[in-house]
């Protein structure tokens, strides 16, 4: 048999490898119905976020109507109107973009930033390991909350400082996730057997060290994603993230807090998007940890 024969017979077995472990992985997930939930829920939320143009104008979230103001929930205004006359409808339909943009995009830019880093240090070990390791220690020690807040002070309230103060408050903790996955597989046979076919070491960390990480990360991705949502609703309910009239979840939070007693559905379908959002990416998350755990299986 010809080595091109071999390497076409050896890459299609590993296609069929891959294929089948998702097929499994699938099938041990769709057994776990709160999962499922969670699924369609997101699945809801993501079409939401999409197709937000087509739901509602962005305009509509953005018109003052002054005879409209702190009207309750009505037909003509589903989820009724702010202290301003917005519509918050709309205003909740085109929040979901700025969340899920700060949730999702802080935990993918930290995802790659810290499997990057878990890597190396991993693979490398010795001062490299060490220099890492203490680096996100250090980090660690803050609180991520006060960490967040502080980078958001110091560079100003907006977007994109926003998204740049959670991805970095994420890094270490992807680094270190990632650290500990691989740590186990650098002493394999077939790293060694990489090694002296010539591989290089960018080659064996990409093909052969991170995707045996995959599992975790991406588990811990699922449920870190809910809890960024939820932490940068907090510091926009702070005052310090993205700033009005721009909409997003947590500055409608921020802006109801003093009519919550009076117009108390300023503060409850905020809120309910955030819970459900967060929710459904929980139980996402706990689907694929038992779908990816090798001890589970039946």
């Amino acid at each position: 048999m010809s080595t091109a024969t071999l390497d076409s017979y050896s890459a299609e077995m590993v296609r069929i490898r891959k294929k089948s472990r998702f097929g499994e992985t699938w099938v041990r997930f769709r057994k776990n119905k709160t999962a499922l939930i969670g699924l369609v829920l997101f699945s809801l939320i993501l079409a939401i976020v999409i197709f937000a143009d087509l739901i509602v104008p962005y305009q509509a979230s953005m018109d003052q109507v002054i005879k409209d103001r702190l009207q309750a929930p009505s037909p003509a205004h589903l989820l009724g109107t702010d202290n301003y006359g917005r519509d918050i409808f709309a205003r909740l339909v085109h929040g979901s973009r700025n969340s899920l943009l700060v949730g999702l995009g802080a935990v993918a830019i930290g995802i790659t930033i810290g499997g990057l880093l878990g890597s190396v240090s991993g693979y490398f070990g010795g001062f490299i390991d060490n220099l890492i390791v203490r680096f996100t220690d250090t980090i660690m020690c803050i609180p991520l909350m006060l960490l967040v807040l502080t980078i958001v002070a110091a560079l100003g309230t907006s977007l994109v400082n926003v998204l740049l103060a959670m991805m970095i408050a994420n890094v270490p903790t992807y680094t270190r996730i990632v650290r500990s996955a691989i740590l186990p597989v650098t002493s394999m046979d077939y790293i060694e057997a990489a090694r002296a076919s010539g591989s290089s070491n960018l080659q064996i960390i990409f093909s052969h060290i991170l995707p045996n990480a995959i599992g975790p990360i991406i588990v811990q991705a699922t449920m870190a994603v809910g809890t960024m949502i939820i932490n940068a609703a907090s510091i926009s309910f702070l005052g310090m993230g993205i700033q009005p009239p721009t909409p997003e979840w947590g500055a409608m939070l921020n802006e109801a807090k003093q009519y919550m007693l009076q117009y108390p559905y300023m503060v409850i379908f905020p809120g309910l998007a955030i819970g459900i959002t967060a929710l459904s990416l929980n139980l996402m998350g706990d689907g694929l940890r038992d779908a990816l755990d090798p001890r589970l299986k039946d």
